[in-house]
């Protein structure tokens, strides 16, 4: 895990999420206590468990984007879980111990690209080296060759050779020059790659349960050989698809999964949306005894259980668990307290007002005001916005909040659409202009809509 101090994790939020200081202020010292934990002893290590958080707020105020943030930060496994999935087919729609699994395989997809990355110099070597053996010998270079040529070789095969050791080792010198130059880029050539289709184990893609699917298709995998095809491809994609191959093979899985397990354990956060959707007052015998039920197979995977994986078995009781929901209708305390026990970090996030919109159309690195900009300049349109059109933009998001329901920052992506409907659909034909986006163009654009205040078009 990377280290960063509370002050600077805030500060890297800063840069995507307007606001919510407290929301962030948590997850960072959330964050520290981690690497803090790192460093003690193991006998302290193993009594110090994460303090999970409960994020209340309404929607699209920036829940989930904070959580996104900031395992993609420390560069942690991460996944998000809706927890109103569990309870969509009966009783329990998916077993709730998926969210471990999920995490255990994004943690598998981080470590082995990073794996992949530090092989990857010497993957390109290779890969060079096999593609100028099949320039000069094509398909005769060992790759294919009959074992009865190796018992029975004579002389012979030396007078077939294409050209004799030292013309050939100054020919891949030569070869490879050009190869690096990009003078070969366009030349096809056929290559033999490993054909990881298997018609067999597609019958089996139906049969049943995702555990099952995966577990059946591992086996056939081991048992049934690699089988080998040739390819006719243009040398500057011969080359992506053997540096892939190459450096796939220059990994260890086995190391991969350890490495990714443990990753998992120590380091993992799991994010459970609409976590109050299944809160109930437990006093009804309708649809909220589903939830207590989801409740109740949650909370042992947040209090520390062993799950189950096809690669081993996963502790859970060091995942740093964030659990967010609106609780415009039930409350916290319509969680069972057990659960509510388990989550004893709550951050209350608020509503977005006029001034928040302006600033997250202005602030963030990736603001919807700089990614409408970056489309249309592909088309040779420049835009420019006034102070004034970012203020109606923001006073027309959030009045329309107030009115019909409050879903926070996304009501913007409703709003600049809407507003550069018009503007995207004639882009083509109008290159190398350069439009003025102010209080008057808005207004121009959105009259229709707000003369009769069809809020209806607003709403997504």
């Amino acid at each position: 895990m990377k280290n960063y101090t509370p002050s600077e994790i805030v500060n890297e939020l800063d840069k995507y999420i307007v606001g919510q200081e407290m929301a962030k202020r948590s997850v960072a010292v959330a964050l520290r206590n981690r690497y803090r934990r790192n460093l003690l002893s193991e006998e302290m290590k193993s009594e110090i468990t994460p303090k999970n958080i409960l994020m209340i707020g309404p929607t699209g105020v920036g829940k989930t984007e904070i959580a996104k943030r900031i395992a993609k930060l420390v560069e942690a496994p991460f996944v998000k879980v809706e927890a109103t999935k569990f309870t969509e087919v009966g009783y329990v729609g998916r077993d709730v111990e998926s969210m471990i699994r999920d995490l255990v395989e994004s943690s598998i997809r981080m470590v082995k690209e990073e794996m992949l990355q530090n092989v990857m110099e010497r993957a390109k070597l290779l890969a060079e080296d096999r593609i100028i053996d099949y320039i000069i010998h094509g398909k005769k270079r060992g790759y294919t060759k009959n074992p009865f040529e190796m018992i029975f070789n004579s002389q012979n095969e030396k007078d077939i050779q294409d050209v004799d050791e030292n013309e050939n080792s100054f020919k891949k010198n030569e070869l490879r020059q050009k190869l690096r130059s990009g003078e070969l880029d366009d030349r096809i050539i056929e290559i033999e790659i490993t054909d990881t289709s298997s018609p067999m184990l597609e019958m089996y893609s139906n049969i049943g349960s995702e555990e099952m699917n995966i577990n059946l298709q591992d086996m056939f995998s081991d048992i049934l050989p690699k089988k080998k095809k040739y390819k006719k491809l243009p040398i500057n994609e011969a080359k992506k698809v053997l540096e892939a191959e190459e450096a796939q093979n220059l990994i260890d899985m086995d190391d991969v999964i350890n490495e990714a397990i443990e990753r998992a354990e120590q380091d993992g956060i799991i994010f459970i949306d609409e976590i109050d959707k299944i809160a109930g007052n437990g006093y009804s015998n309708g649809p909220d005894v589903s939830r207590e039920g989801v409740q109740r197979d949650i909370l042992p995977i947040i209090e520390g259980s062993t799950v189950m994986t096809k690669y081993g078995p996963v502790k859970t009781d060091y995942i740093l668990f964030i659990a967010a929901g609106a609780f415009n209708v039930s409350k916290v305390s319509d969680l069972i307290p057990e659960l509510q026990g388990r989550l004893p970090v709550r951050v209350e996030l608020k509503s977005l007002t006029k001034g928040d919109f302006v600033r997250i159309l202005k602030e963030p690195k990736n603001a919807l005001t700089k990614q409408y900009s970056e489309l249309l300049k592909t088309e040779g349109i420049d835009i420019k916005y006034t102070d004034d059109a970012i203020d109606r933009i923001a006073e027309i998001a959030y009045l329309i909040n107030q009115q019909t329901e409050d879903i926070g920052a996304r009501r913007l992506h409703t709003v600049m659409e809407k507003l550069f409907e018009k503007l995207s659909f004639e882009a083509p034909e109008r290159n190398n202009e350069q439009i003025f986006i102010d209080k008057k163009y808005i207004d121009e654009q959105l009259k229709d809509s707000l003369s009769k205040f069809d809020v209806n078009k607003y709403i997504l």
